[in-house]
């Protein structure tokens, strides 16, 4: 999904348990839509946090979707928390980098759409099958505001924190160029091996530790 524009619309001092951080707000305005996800309200919002010197090399830098289940609540039917975490503490070690924070509930289809596709879940679909039952796309996401929102940085190469391939394209495609692609694997649980697997095997998701995702 294209945008017409995206802006800047707020930038402040962010203090937090990974260490200071500057907190940006922006906006952006979708030039199309896509049949089979919803639309975001307008205008679409992401959330950049920034540590330390993003331009004397290629900055670590995290697409994180919004997942208030899992990044509020703890909900251990996702890794999204430990992820966050993760490249929290990555950023904070490495002394620079970004977190960009998008709208993308459930992977895109909402916060509404996505208890009822863990109804779906509970009844024996996985998170792929419960997404398309409910008539969205399997994953909703569209990367071009992160990669406008880089744009705007100033950042044009970046050390992209992922397992996802389709993320590494997309920079790739809106001309951000990813030097490096570096795990966002953390440890499985039982309660979310499953969904691990799926993202696996129906989406292409990169894990390094797969023995431990199999079927038994």
């Amino acid at each position: 999904m294209a945008f017409a524009s995206v802006h800047k619309v707020a930038e402040a001092e962010f203090p937090t348990r990974w260490g200071a951080f500057h907190i940006l707000g922006f906006e952006g305005h979708a030039a199309a839509t896509r049949d089979d996800c919803v639309t975001a309200a307008e205008p679409e919002e992401l959330v950049a946090l920034v540590m330390g010197d993003i331009y004397s090399s290629a900055p670590l830098v995290r697409i994180h979707s919004q997942c208030l289940t899992g990044d509020v609540f703890g909900s251990l039917r996702c890794d999204c928390r430990l992820q966050l975490e993760l490249a929290l503490a990555k950023i904070s070690e490495a002394g620079a980098g970004i977190l960009l924070y998008e709208e993308k509930e459930g992977r895109g289809i909402g916060l509404m759409a996505k208890l009822k596709a863990y109804e779906l879940q509970d009844s024996g679909l996985d998170t792929v099958e419960a997404n398309v039952q409910l008539g969205f796309a399997a994953d909703c996401r569209g990367y071009e505001m992160p990669a406008e929102v880089l744009r705007l940085l100033g950042v044009g190469q970046v050390r992209l924190m992922t397992n996802n391939p389709e993320k590494v394209a997309a920079m790739e495609s809106a001309g951000i160029q990813v030097v490096e692609r570096v795990s966002a694997e953390v440890e499985s649980q039982e309660t979310f091996e499953r969904y691990l697997r799926t993202k696996q095997e129906k989406m292409g998701h990169i894990f390094e530790h797969v023995s431990s995702l199999k079927e038994p």
